[in-house]
Order: structure tokens, then sequence, then C-alpha cells
């Protein structure tokens, strides 16, 4: 399954071919104009999925809302639960000096506090007790599967209430014996990484002290089994992804019509740039303007794609179709600006030693491995790039005049030094020509990433300059396009309705803007 970080061809993995021919077939009509332009105007179009319209706003329910925000929430869970191989339930932890925390342990503590006095007290009373050995038992219970019967009626006998309580009435009730049970039958159904509280428990002589931890090991099994049963799902869910997330997104549609506004905006900034390119291409001098430039749909929606390669997620909202894989899109663009950074340093460094250095691998994987560690966290606002690219650039100049030296070679002059330190620095200056060079390359692998027929398996040809990186680039591309490719197969047909309003419609009647693109 893709989104796993590990290394795959483009197009592999996909949820099925059904569903990636029902997006071919939906985006093949806006491949070019060769199809008739009816097609692309006709009221064949889902109404609710327009990017556009013209009736006036209805008032939203409550339950509407509540309706939506469940879809989403369901549609969000499945697909992290299908894309991401590591996805667990995890116990939420309070912070120990939060107001909660201490809130909550004090509670805890109370609780536990009377039920030790009322299990000491002469008599002793024994319903509390009696209430949480229920409790107890309905959890073993709901670990059972259909066919544990036997089992099923052997807790039920030992974890009779109503027999415990006659018990109790009589003083006969042994509840350090009903304890060892449930810790008995607690160790043949969790799993084995709980072998070792299982044994804590046993451990453990206090009968108050034996029932908390009990509670706390019950929590961690139904955590185990709530993980287990997701990991049993995932390959079912896998298989049903794109139709589940059609659906549940059509849902969304239906109860709120301005579901589609941000990713209209969003592909109309793509055909806006797009417009504006041919434009300038049409009037260059020598160009043929024989007829009228015509625009792509695949062309545009893939140049949409890779401006999230440069989206600035933390001040700018996300199509609403990409919303489940933004985290995802946010970590591969951070870990693609350091790999960006990494290939300018190795570019300046062979420009200007590479003829001193020539022949030395070792040399330039070390010096990469320097620049990935100091440039770890480069995205965080505490960053100070500039600073931390001074540092690069006087660490490469000791290693280089270290290799130097073990070779009996003459080590870099103060002047080369210099220079080579403030090459790196320079790569954060806006138009760094370097950085603009790499940054174009890049867009180049990209693009032709998400140009390949999904049955290819093979990686486009890595650009010059972009070697000390190809590992890296590779595998995050890979991650990239499995990003793209799955987005494209459940979501086509709503960015086909949106390409034929903007690309067809408006086109047709001039309200395409033409300006140049404002970023």
């Amino acid at each position: 399954m893709p989104f796993n970080g590990e290394k795959q061809c483009v197009g592999e993995d996909q949820p099925s071919d059904s569903d990636s021919s029902r997006f071919s077939e939906s985006m093949a009509s806006l491949s070019d104009y060769e199809c008739s332009r009816q097609s692309f105007t006709s009221d064949s179009s889902s109404k609710s999925s327009s990017p556009a319209s013209t009736s006036p706003p209805r008032v939203v329910t409550f339950d509407e809302v509540m309706a939506t925000a469940r879809n989403l929430s369901n549609l969000t869970l499945a697909h992290e639960i299908a894309v991401n191989e590591n996805f667990q339930l995890k116990q939420e932890a309070l912070p120990e000096n939060s107001l909660a925390g201490r809130v909550k342990h004090i509670v805890h503590q109370a609780f536990w506090d009377v039920l030790d006095s009322e299990l000491n007290a002469d008599p002793p009373e024994f319903e509390h007790a009696i209430k949480l050995f229920e409790e107890i038992r309905e959890i073993l219970l709901s670990f059972l599967t259909p066919g544990g019967n036997r089992l099923r009626n052997q807790i039920c006998e030992v974890l009779d209430t109503d027999l415990i309580r006659q018990q109790a009435e009589h003083s006969a009730v042994d509840i350090q014996g009903l304890a060892n049970y449930v810790i008995s039958t607690m160790g043949k159904l969790c799993a084995p990484v709980r072998d070792n509280d299982i044994r804590e428990l046993k451990a453990t002589g206090n009968i108050v002290e034996v029932l908390r931890q009990i509670f706390h090991v019950l929590d961690l099994m139904q955590m185990d089994m709530a993980n287990f049963t997701i990991m049993s799902l995932r390959p079912h869910l896998q298989r049903q992804l794109v139709e589940y997330e059609r659906t549940k997104f059509q849902e969304i549609l239906e109860e709120t019509p301005s579901a589609l506004d941000q990713t209209t905006e969003w592909i109309k900034e793509s055909v806006n740039e797009e417009l504006f390119s041919l434009s300038e291409s049409a009037l260059t001098p020598g160009a043929e303007n024989t007829s009228k430039p015509s625009l792509s749909p695949t062309l545009v929606l893939n140049n949409s794609y890779l401006k999230l390669l440069q989206w600035d997620y933390q001040k700018k909202e996300l199509p609403e179709t990409l919303m489940t894989d933004g985290a995802r899109l946010q970590e591969l663009t951070e870990k693609l600006n350091q790999l960006k950074i990494i290939a300018c340093l190795s570019l300046i460094t062979n420009n200007m030693v590479g003829a001193i250095t020539g022949g030395l691998p070792e040399l330039a994987s070390r010096l990469k491995r320097i620049s990935a560690v100091l440039l770890e966290g480069m995205n965080k606002e505490t960053f100070n790039l500039k600073e931390v690219l001074n540092s690069i650039g006087v660490q490469t100049c000791v290693e280089v005049n270290k290799t130097l030296m073990e070779r009996g070679l003459p080590t870099l002059n103060a002047e080369i030094q210099a220079n080579l330190i403030g090459q790196f620095s320079s790569i954060e200056e806006e138009d760094n020509p370097i950085w603009s060079l790499i940054d174009k390359r890049i867009k180049l692998y990209m693009r032709s990433l998400l140009c390949l027929p999904s049955p290819q398996k093979c990686m486009p040809p890595m650009p010059g300059g972009l070697a000390v990186i190809q590992q890296e680039l590779e595998a995050l591309g890979s991650q990239y396009a499995n990003i793209v490719n799955l987005n494209k197969q459940v979501y086509g047909p709503f960015y086909a309705n949106i390409l034929r309003k903007l690309l067809f419609n408006e086109e047709a009647m001039g309200k395409v803007d033409a300006s140049p693109p404002t970023n």
C-alpha cells in the first residue's frame, strides 16, 4: 500500500483497476478539444458538484451541519486507516501538571481510597467491589469471539454478581480469589505484549491495587483489540476506499453546496496562470497565431497538484478534496525543501572545489550527512536558515581541508573559503540563481512523475545536478505521485465538472481572468 514511506514505483498499488478506469473515462473527455464541446456544456454533470451556482443561498439546519461533520469525520478516519500503515489508536495521556490531570488523579484516588476503607471495614462492605467485578465481566465478554461459548459460560458463572452478593451477605465472598480468576482469564485473552503486565498483576498483594491495575490493563487490552480490528479491516477498506470516499464526499456536497469552493479556486488559479502563459507565448515575435490556443485539462490539474509542493500550509487553506492528505503533503513539502538546499550546497561545492575533490565520493556523502543534520527542523519559525547555512559552509571547508591534508594536497586558501561560505549563505536570498535552477529541475522531475501512465512502473530520468539527492527524491516523488493518483481516482468526477465549467463554459463567455498571477 502506498504512503508507508517505502520507495515505490509510480502507478503501483492503486486501489482498483475499475476505479482507475472510471477516473480515466471521466478525465479523457477533458484531455483535448477533439471531443465535442457539446458534451462539456450539457446538463449531464452533477448539479451539486458544479463549481458555481446562481441559486440563492439556502438555510442550513443544525442536523445538516452535524450530518456533514459525521460524514467528514468518517471519510477522514477511513482514509487515514487505509493509507497509513502505521495508524494506531493510542490512549490520551493528560500532562501531569495540567489541571485536568490533577483533577483526574484526585478523583480516581478518592474512589480507590473509599473502596479500600469499605473492604477493611468491620464488617466489610462489598457492594462497590461487586459492581467493579460486574464491569470487569462485561469487558472480558467483549473480548470473546462468537464461538467462545465455553469461556463465556465460565466467566458468567464465576462472576455471577447475584451469587457474589449472596456470598457477601454471609461473609463468604472471596474477593482475592475472584481477582485471581480475572487475572488468569486476562492472561488467556491478552496479546503477548501484555504478558509482563499480567505477571506484575499476579505479584501485587494489595487487593485494591490489584483491582486498580486490572482496570488499567483492561484499558490497554481494549486498545489492543481496537488496533487489531483496524489492522484486520485495512485490506478490505483499501479495496473499497475510492468508492467509499467519493460517496461520502458526495453526501457532504449535498449537505454543503459550498464544499468545493476552495478546490475551485485552487484549480482556477492554475487555469489563469496557464492562460497568461499562453497569451505571452502568442505575443512572442515569430510565434504562430493561426489558431486559438487551447488548454489541456490534464495539464491544468497536474499544475494544480504541483502547487501543493510550494504551499504555505500555515497560512493558506488547502482545497477541500485534499484535506485528508494535508499532513502528508506538508511533510513531503518540508522534506523537499531540505533536499533542495542540500542539492544547492552540493552544486556550489562541486563548482568551486570539484576539480580538487573530484573522485572522492566518501567526502560528498559526509558533506551531505552534515548538511542534513544541520538542516533538521528548518521549517520551524525559530529556525535561522542564514546562520545554519553559514555553519554548513564553515564545516564544509573544514572537511574539505581535512581530506586534502590526508592526501598531502594543499588546503583551500582563505579567499576560496570565504567565497564558498558566502555562496552558501546567499542561497536563502530571493531569486538566487542556484536555488532557482535546482527548483526548476525538481519541478520538471515532479511534473514528469505526474505525466507517467499508470501501467508504467519505472521512475523518470533524474535531471542534472540532482544526483546527490536521487535516492531521497525518488522515494519522496513516489509517495507524492501515489497521493496524487489516489486523489485523482477519488475526486476525478468532481474535478471534471469544475474543469468543464472553467475551461469551456466560462471560456466561451469570456469570463476567465487572463491577468498575470499574483503569486
